[in-house]
């Protein structure tokens, strides 16, 4: 036999080897199967650094375990009602944060803008008799210019982000004086359509489970999508016995806290409302040539521009996304107080949209983080305000604990960016 010509034992590895899906073929590409694949895959992960959304929530039940240790009420279906409800207005702020972290940026006049908004709302629909939805409209409108504004100062001036946002901070807070006159406050007739949803509407029993139930099914339609668009260019697949675990234990992740809140009063409207703005975000960030293009852009903006991405008006769409959403997030808040006055989007509003973002997951340096990012970040910062109450502990401790929290989270950011340097995963 030619010494050129490979033995049958030789050509049986290969004939197996090609037989295999694209993506399997190459060793440095195998893709580990089974459950003890699954977590040798998940400990050399945590090991490189690439911890994901563990922290936070390691984090987020301490928290609620140390509370309801300290009050049993903390864990009630009313108290995590009321808990839900404090957290929509804020945490749809943090996501628009979010998306310009993951530019490696920073927008640090969310606050005021979203008072602004609500100002705009208040002095529409009350003082000039404008109907609900225009108010709305011109409100979230007026968040989108001054996005646009700070993209272009940004893209066409150089002027960093911090700077402008900073000028925009102080710029807007007078103009919301400016907007809500001398009187200060105006107060929204609690009988309107955005007082009514932030305050009473809920779903009901039946329609949260509904809703829960088409999300997994949702869930289970794209993963099997997906399967089909890979096994047609020849990649491996994730088997439907996994895919249906998945789903049964995605089914039992949301159906838990559904018959909890339902316990109660049920799923407000308002906190349904944002976390469809996280799942729809999520989606875009993830599966879309513009998240993609994001994403690409907080990892190396040079090496963005030269794969042809269009850089500046990718910083301009994130600008707008993020100063939108803190306007619709500012109606939300002035819905649930049923007025607008001048410490709307004030207080802890900017630090806390800012720290949840942070806290959640999301890399200071860019690149890294999901729209996710704002439900965990904003859960803790309100499970801490919320369980501080309960034990009667104020602002102080609030503050002093939030920084805290805050403080290592960016600390774990750090190491595990350094870890990941070192593992070349960064």
């Amino acid at each position: 036999m030619s010494a050129s010509t490979p033995t049958p034992e030789a050509q049986a590895p290969a004939d197996a080897t090609a037989a295999l899906p694209a993506d399997l073929q190459d060793e440095r590409l195998i893709a580990s199967q089974g459950i003890g694949g699954f977590v040798r895959v998940f400990l050399s992960r945590l090991r490189s650094g690439d911890l994901g959304s563990l922290p936070v929530v390691v984090g987020l039940i301490v928290i609620w375990g140390a509370f309801q240790m300290q009050n049993s009420a903390f864990l009630s279906s009313r108290n995590l009602v009321n808990l839900t409800q404090q957290s929509a207005a804020t945490g749809t702020i943090a996501l628009g944060i979010v998306l310009v972290l993951l530019l490696g940026e920073i927008d640090l006049s969310v606050g005021s803008i979203s008072g602004l908004s609500a100002a705009i709302l208040a002095v529409g629909f009350v003082g000039h008799g404008w109907s609900l939805p225009l108010a709305i409209l011109a409100a979230i409108a007026s968040g989108a210019v001054i996005g646009a504004v700070y993209g272009l100062l940004y893209t066409r001036f150089g002027v960093p982000s911090f700077v402008i946002t900073l000028a925009g901070l102080l710029g807007f807070l007078g103009l919301q004086l400016k907007v809500l006159g001398q009187e200060g406050s105006i107060n929204i007739p609690f009988d309107s359509g955005l007082v009514k949803f932030a305050q009473a509407s809920f779903l009901s029993d039946v329609a949260a489970y509904v809703v829960v139930v088409a999300a997994v099914a949702v869930y289970a339609a794209t993963r099997l999508r997906s399967n089909q668009r890979r096994a047609a260019a020849g990649l491996s697949t994730t088997p439907v016995v996994t895919l249906a675990v998945r789903a049964a234990a995605l089914l039992l992740l949301l159906a838990i806290p559904v018959y909890i809140l339902n316990r109660d009063r049920g799923v407000s409207y308002m906190f349904l409302l944002f976390v469809a703005l996280v799942v729809v975000f999520d989606f875009v960030i993830r599966r879309t040539r513009w998240g993609r293009s994001v994403l690409a852009i907080g990892g190396n903006v040079e090496a963005a521009r030269r794969a042809g991405i269009n850089v500046r008006a990718v910083y301009v769409s994130v600008f707008v996304f993020c100063s939108s959403l803190a306007a619709l997030g500012g109606l939300l808040a002035a819905g649930r107080l049923a007025a607008a006055n001048q410490s709307s989007g004030g207080g802890d509003v900017n630090l806390n949209a800012i720290a949840a973002a942070v806290i959640g997951g999301t890399s200071l340096f860019g690149g890294r983080g999901t729209a996710y990012s704002a439900l965990l970040g904003i859960l803790v910062i309100q499970s801490i305000s919320n369980g501080l109450s309960l034990v009667n502990l104020g602002s102080p401790e609030r503050y002093m604990i939030t920084g805290g929290v805050l403080l290592l989270a960016v600390i774990i950011d750090s190491l595990s960016r350094r870890s990941r340097a070192s593992h070349g995963r960064a």
